[in-house]
């Protein structure tokens, strides 16, 4: 009985309306809230803050150098086409030029064989004249040789036939 005794006078005490303890309680729990939001919850929502402020920052760091980045892989395919297109013109001039040089060597080289074969023409007609002129020389020479050999002998058809070829014979064998 004496435990019903006291559980009867627990629940008295929890019927009986305090007041003073609530308000104590509550005047605590206003305190404690106070100090974990001058302490606690101040600093944590700065971290926060700094926190969100730096993840911002990196965000906008990094699409600025996603920017810069697009930019300049742009500005490098520019370039790389005006080099593409630079060396391109270079290689269709130094065609035009290997064209031009070869259709003046072409020129050259036919101007010189024209050169060369009248030259050799000129040539030709002077040692063709100079062979004339000997030939001239020599059947003249021989002539008189045959006329005055004929003339010191008399001699009979046959005879003259024989000496004349014997002459040629011997012109022949001279030049």
């Amino acid at each position: 009985m004496l435990t019903n005794s006291l559980v009867l006078g627990a629940a008295v005490d929890l019927s009986k309306f305090n007041g003073g303890d609530i308000l104590f309680q509550l005047v605590m729990f206003s305190i404690l809230l106070l100090l974990i939001k001058k302490f606690a919850w101040g600093p944590l929502m700065g971290i926060m803050k700094q926190r969100e402020e730096h993840i911002a920052n990196e965000i906008t760091s990094a699409e600025q150098s996603r920017a810069e980045t697009k930019k300049l892989l742009e500005e490098q395919r520019n370039l790389l086409k005006e080099a593409r297109n630079e060396a391109q013109s270079l290689i269709e001039s130094a065609k035009k030029q290997g064209d031009v040089q070869r259709e003046e060597i072409i020129l050259a080289a036919r101007a010189e064989s024209e050169r060369i074969k009248e030259s050799a023409k000129l040539e030709i007609e002077q040692q063709k004249e100079k062979a004339v002129a000997a030939i001239r020389e020599q059947v003249a020479s021989l002539s008189v040789l045959i006329a005055s050999k004929v003339i010191e002998k008399e001699l009979s058809e046959n005879d003259q036939q024989k000496l004349i070829n014997e002459y040629i014979h011997e012109a022949g064998e001279k030049r």
